[in-house]
């Protein structure tokens, strides 16, 4: 097996380890609805955390063999294999426009992986990792607050925090790539700040994503961030580390095409709202009371005693006290009742 064909394998691994953490991360976050951030008493947490990562340990392995124009696209796959697994694990189910928009995303996701073309590994200068850092590093803050300043919008917060998030993975991948060039020369001294960096923006990109589950369901904050994650990485993977297309100007022009495809199949994701069918439970079945005959024979019938009465007597009662109030019987019965007197 290639080294590309490898670096594919274990990015698809990867997604399927983040489509689950996903999952359990929405499912937390409609059970905690008070703890936005980081639910750290629920198991179902932890849970998420491990599976994430999983995931970012593989796909850290994949940046060691693959390019990160080619291995980050494959992250979008996340959502494409979180519908099959939520159906399958928690009963929720995808209706056919969200199926549409996971078969546009890998179809637009093929295409571009028959474009990428491997590349020598670069590394980046240290004003180019500082620059780049504090500019996304920025952002990243930048849409936390906007999220938290729109909290009566719960739409409009979710997809803030969720491109927050894609952003802060989306560098951390970028920097992942940066130490496994270096590593490639031996370990040293050098590469701790970069190794800061990428803990402080996988820490941020999850912590971001858990905030953007609460409220808005799964398909929304996901897709949201499965766009924005693999766009931030490859646009620094081209633009900083001389990866490149097939075919030169035609075949950026068809990978961007593919692009699209697959954007515009994640955008019919995020409008597909993933229903929870829950099963139907039965109701209680409705008891009758059944009046025993010597009681019914005790009982004054109300139209028999206004009758004796009149409006303006005393109302009967039942005897014993049973009943506050004067016995109707059942309507369909026509029983013949005699007035008790004492």
């Amino acid at each position: 097996m290639s080294a590309l064909a490898f670096s594919v394998l274990l990015s698809l691994v990867s997604a399927v380890a983040y489509a689950g953490g996903a999952i359990v991360q929405e499912r937390v976050a409609v059970s905690s609805p008070g703890e936005q951030f980081a639910p750290m008493r629920r198991p179902g947490w932890w849970a998420a955390v491990g599976l994430n990562g999983l995931g970012g340990l593989l796909h850290v392995v994949a940046l060691a063999f693959g390019p990160l124009s080619l291995v980050q696209p494959l992250g979008a796959l996340t959502i494409v294999f979180a519908l099959p697994m939520a159906a399958l694990f928690v009963g929720r189910r995808a209706g056919a426009t969200a199926w549409r928009g996971a078969v546009m995303a890998t179809v637009g996701l093929a295409g571009l992986l028959s474009l990428v073309t491997a590349s020598p590994a670069q590394s980046l200068a240290t004003a180019e990792r500082v620059a780049v850092a504090l500019v996304t590093g920025g952002l990243v803050v930048a849409l936390m607050i906007a999220g938290r300043a729109a909290h009566r919008h719960p739409a409009v917060r979710s997809t803030l925090l969720a491109t927050g998030s894609g952003i802060a993975f989306g560098m951390s991948s970028v920097f992942t790539k940066v130490v496994a060039v270096d590593w490639d020369g031996g370990v040293s001294f050098g590469d701790v700040p970069a190794l800061a960096t990428i803990g402080v923006f996988a820490t941020a990109g999850l912590l971001l994503s858990q905030a953007a589950y609460r409220g808005a369901g799964l398909a929304a904050p996901l897709a949201t961030l499965t766009v924005v994650n693999p766009v931030v990485a490859a646009a620094v993977g081209l633009t900083l580390f001389g990866e490149a297309f097939r075919y030169g100007t035609t075949g950026t022009v068809l990978a961007l095409g593919c692009g699209v495809v697959a954007a515009g199949g994640l955008i019919l994701l995020t409008t597909e709202r993933l229903t929870h069918t829950p099963a139907a439970v039965p109701s209680p079945a409705r008891e009758e009371v059944v009046v025993p005959e010597v009681l019914e024979d005790l009982l004054v019938p109300a139209e028999a005693a206004r009758a004796s009465y009149g409006d303006a007597g005393a109302p009967p009662v039942c005897l014993y006290g049973l009943v506050h109030g004067p016995y109707d019987p059942p309507p369909g019965l026509e029983r013949q009742r005699v007035r008790v007197t004492s």
